[in-house]
């Protein structure tokens, strides 16, 4: 692993995730740290116990929970100049399908865990001078058919991005999204095709597209929704 440097700490949610922890491998593999928000899990444990990883438990749908793990990492001894934010989840359903417990969960789940850990760490991206945050949208958010819970919380995912881009810009702070198309997990392959898992994307591949746009390299893009498709 390259040498990590403590001056520039990457703060991932749903880190223990097959996106996840590759966002996490990538990110160690340039050197900065990562510190890892996520629900308190032997999981979650075991990736703080990576070198250059600091593992904060967390209920990333409650705001008051959220704003008090960024204030207990600001006593870690790295210092946060990037938010990616991976934590999410998903349910299948057309329109028939959605009911009022479903559809909280997949708002506080992927809109909400966004919302509130871009709120916790803008005041302090601000602080040391800028920063960037990254949110994950979906391919289903822009086009296509789609689950209609899922791909409606993912759309305001979208549209989050592009106001914060504009609210923070003068703070120095880019907001960006990749867009997902199929990605090739272990959980997505017990239900894809041969053909379709073969079009899929690596984690790694889309891994190296959040490294890149969270880095100094991507200085110039802010307000962008990058698809990741690959040939899904």
């Amino acid at each position: 692993m390259a040498h990590v440097d403590d001056d520039t700490a990457v703060v991932v949610t749903g880190a223990t995730g097959a996106l996840g922890q590759a966002v996490v491998t990538e990110f160690l593999a340039a050197g900065r740290p990562v510190i890892a928000l996520g629900r308190a899990s032997a999981r979650l444990d075991e990736l703080g116990e990576r070198d250059g990883v600091y593992a904060v438990p967390v209920d990333l749908v409650s705001r008051d929970t959220v704003h008090t793990a960024f204030a207990a990492a600001d006593a870690l001894p790295v210092t946060p100049s990037a938010l990616v934010a991976l934590a999410g989840a998903f349910t299948p359903g057309k329109l028939a399908d959605v009911d009022e417990e479903g559809l909280d969960g997949l708002w506080r789940s992927n809109f909400g865990s966004v919302l509130w850990a871009a709120q916790a760490i803008a005041p302090r991206l601000a602080a040391r001078g800028g920063g960037s945050i990254l949110t994950v949208g979906s391919k289903t958010a822009v086009q296509g058919p789609a689950p209609v819970a899922h791909a409606t919380s993912k759309a305001a995912v979208v549209r989050l991005t592009q106001l914060l881009a504009d609210e923070l810009r003068h703070e120095g702070i880019r907001v960006n999204a990749v867009l997902p198309s199929v990605i090739d997990t272990p959980a997505n392959r017990s239900w894809m095709s041969a053909d379709l898992s073969a079009r899929s994307v690596s984690p790694a591949a889309i891994a190296k597209v959040i490294v890149f746009l969270s880095g100094p390299d991507a200085a110039p893009i802010s307000g962008a929704a990058v698809p990741v498709y690959g040939d899904a």
